[in-house]
């Protein structure tokens, strides 16, 4: 219970300071402690999250018949977001092994912009990772500063 309460306030401080700190931070510092703080939000409130989506699509109808889990977005492109992605599958191990979503953004004939989401099996794209085969996303989750 302490070590969970230590990682709270640890995420709280990370994401405070990168929300906060002004230009005596160079500009790769604060996307640092944005991702790392937003890793660890989102570690924080992926239950009551994934809880809170599951009860909303069970209310309306559209259930999800496998497991559910929610996991960070990692952006692979141009700038760097904090953010977060329900992940659902059959039930089994693939939604255990997915660790996040990589979103990789581009354009399709210079007008349209393209978003594609991947469940992924690291939280760090910049290292060797694999897609996680069966699992789909279910629901974007944005946090509006």
């Amino acid at each position: 219970m302490k070590s969970i309460k230590i990682k709270r306030f640890t995420a709280i401080i990370l994401v405070v300071g990168a929300l906060f700190s002004g230009a005596a931070f160079a500009l790769d510092l604060k996307d640092l402690l944005g991702v790392v703080g937003g890793g660890f939000l989102v570690s924080a409130v992926a239950g009551p999250l994934n809880d809170f989506i599951n009860t909303v699509t069970f209310n309306k109808g559209a259930k999800v018949e496998g497991h559910t889990k929610v996991v960070p977005i990692v952006s692979l492109g141009s700038g760097t977001r904090i953010g977060a992605a329900q992940v659902a599958g059959p039930k089994g191990d693939v939604v255990a092994s997915t660790k996040a979503v990589a979103q990789i953004e581009t354009t399709f004939k210079d007008r349209i912009r393209v978003e594609i989401l991947v469940p992924i099996d690291s939280e760090n794209p910049l290292q060797r990772f694999k897609r996680v085969q069966g699992v789909g996303v279910s629901a974007i989750i944005d946090y509006r500063l």
